[in-house]
């Protein structure tokens, strides 16, 4: 329909300006001291939206996914990810010829591997716009299925884009787990790169600091990591686009305002990422609704499931809250440090295990225990879905939100 095209050309423009105008705040003095370091290999998210924007544009003129029928568009979709998981068997196979000593001439080794990546790239470079016009379409679907947006029409409309994401630098003060700042980073940066800032950094400030991966950023169109995982891709373009409704909210407005109010926001998008993606995988994918194909951020090898991952951290968590509510921080650090090595020992290889790592992990409290401890703020907002007749009237009720009393007076 022509109304519905000028409103998919149109809205999107609208709401990037509203984001960015929105994303403009005052500098405090830990992002402006960090930033002393960070400057020259920040991300450059002006260049990345212009070039994202315009492949949108390109993609709704033509309409292609609308030539299919709904079974084509899923194969394709299903084509796409096979794509992406030869691809990542190629990365390992290739990385694997140039680790064995025993190979004396790994270019060579390689040549064939690296001529087949090759071609799958460019496939895969092909199929995205389209893949990712289905995948758009149909996260829409589902959010309309649940009574989410207007006229048929998520607001904003659902617009991802995939590609290397930034990494971020999230510093925490020493003696509380508190997210101070967050940083993006460029995508590619080394790990003595990586390394080198951190110590920099925490010297500097004295602080606790760490570099992180995303799976997305709620940037407009939205960045999405790619990933051979579809369930994980649906879920992360379903809760990045939270973020974006919710940017036209208080909730989202408020992000930053309090730690509670980033746990509140972030657990939010949990939510509606699991529940829709849940929705598009049964109606669209049923061989992988319950197959379990979601991965996180951290995995452990399978001789290593027993060793419970997310009650482990949750134990952690509340054993230095303890600590460093006591003012004991030259106890609390030699701990994580060695609970770091149970970790790894255990098949999870996490490289730091700090202030900073609690204070980003931690605001995703969608599923009871990890790396939220204690906090009540998950709880509340997971009590608030419990509550809610549907997942529209959870998302309604909380994005008009100003703090955490809201929420608990709203479960009172």
């Amino acid at each position: 329909m022509r109304w519905r095209n000028l409103v998919n050309q149109f809205i999107p423009l609208l709401f990037t300006a509203v984001l960015l105008s929105s994303s403009v705040v005052s500098i405090d003095d830990p992002v402006d001291r960090a930033r002393q370091y960070t400057a020259p290999v920040e991300y450059d998210y002006v260049r990345w939206l212009a070039t994202a924007m315009s492949e949108k544009s390109a993609q709704a003129q033509l309409n292609a996914a609308q030539r299919l029928s709904p079974a084509d568009q899923s194969d394709v979709v299903r084509r796409y990810f096979e794509l992406v998981r030869e691809l990542e068997e190629m990365e390992a196979q290739i990385q694997r010829i140039y680790t064995d000593p025993s190979i004396k001439d790994p270019e060579s080794s390689a040549a064939a591997v690296l001529r087949d990546h090759s071609a799958v790239e460019t496939a895969l470079a092909d199929l995205a716009p389209l893949a990712e016009s289905i995948l758009q379409a149909q996260v829409t679907q589902a959010l309309d299925d649940e009574g989410i947006g207007f006229l048929s029409q998520a607001m904003p409309p659902v617009l991802f884009h995939s590609s290397p994401l930034p990494k971020a630098l999230i510093v925490s003060p020493r003696d509380t787990i508190r997210q101070e700042v967050n940083i993006s980073l460029l995508a590619n940066l080394s790990l003595e790169d990586i390394t080198r800032l951190e110590n920099r950094v925490e010297k500097s400030m004295d602080a606790s600091a760490l570099v992180v991966d995303v799976g997305g950023i709620g940037v407009y169109p939205t960045m999405v990591q790619r990933s051979s995982s579809l369930e994980w891709t649906i879920d992360t373009i379903a809760h990045e686009w939270t973020h974006n409704y919710l940017t036209l909210h208080p909730l989202g407005l408020n992000y930053d305002t309090t730690p509670e109010l980033r746990t509140m926001n972030e657990t939010t998008a949990s939510i509606v990422g699991s529940e829709i993606s849940r929705a598009v995988l049964e109606k669209h994918y049923p061989e992988l609704a319950t197959s379990g194909t979601k991965t996180g951020n951290v995995l452990a090898s399978p001789e290593k499931q027993e060793f419970d991952f997310r009650r482990e951290m949750h134990l952690t968590r509340i054993k230095v809250d303890e600590l460093l509510s006591k003012g004991l921080v030259d106890e609390a650090e030699p701990y994580l440090a060695q609970r770091r090595i149970v970790f790894v020992e255990h098949g999870y290889m996490i490289r730091k295990l700090n202030q900073a790592y609690f204070a980003f992990h931690g605001a995703y409290a969608d599923t009871p225990g990890g790396a939220a401890g204690e906090d009540p703020v998950g709880p509340a907002v997971r009590e608030l879905r419990q509550q809610s007749a549907s997942l529209a009237e959870f998302l309604r009720t909380i994005a008009w939100m100003n703090s955490f009393e809201d929420l608990q007076q709203a479960i009172q």
